[in-house]
């Protein structure tokens, strides 16, 4: 299967498996998608993550996390910045997702990082996702 965008692939497998109510979903990795997983662990939305390989293929596992009614605790993932049309900001204009509960992931000079974070660090860049 020839993807034009790998990113939003991914995203779109992790929306879909988390609406579905998938235990976990499998995404082929690279660095970049490694690191959005990363974040989306250490701001809650999934339960873990690790890197597999089968058939001597790198995989990503991403454990998706639910609440006690079994709802997701994912309720969407978007991509901003596509391949037709990137989007990017200082850090004085970077969005809000959701009026505070949501997260901003952007890719700056000094990596992949929350909106907060790269607020904070004073660096802006290529907005990639938001997720809330």
């Amino acid at each position: 299967m020839s993807v034009s965008d790998p990113i939003s692939d991914m995203l779109t497998k992790v929306r879909n498996a988390s609406m579905a109510r998938h235990e976990k979903v499998d995404i082929p990795t690279s660095r970049l998608k490694l690191e959005i997983v990363k974040i989306l662990k250490t701001e809650g939305f999934i339960k873990n993550f690790k890197k597999i390989v089968q058939e001597n293929q790198n995989f990503i596992r991403v454990f998706l996390k639910y609440d006690e009614e079994n709802e997701p605790i994912l309720h969407g993932i978007e991509k901003v910045s596509k391949p037709g049309r990137r989007v990017y900001a200082g850090y004085k204009g970077l969005p809000r997702v959701h009026n505070g509960y949501g997260t901003l992931i952007v890719s700056t000079s000094e990596g992949v990082t929350t909106g907060k974070k790269a607020a904070e660090k004073k660096v802006g860049g290529e907005l990639i996702c938001t997720v809330w």
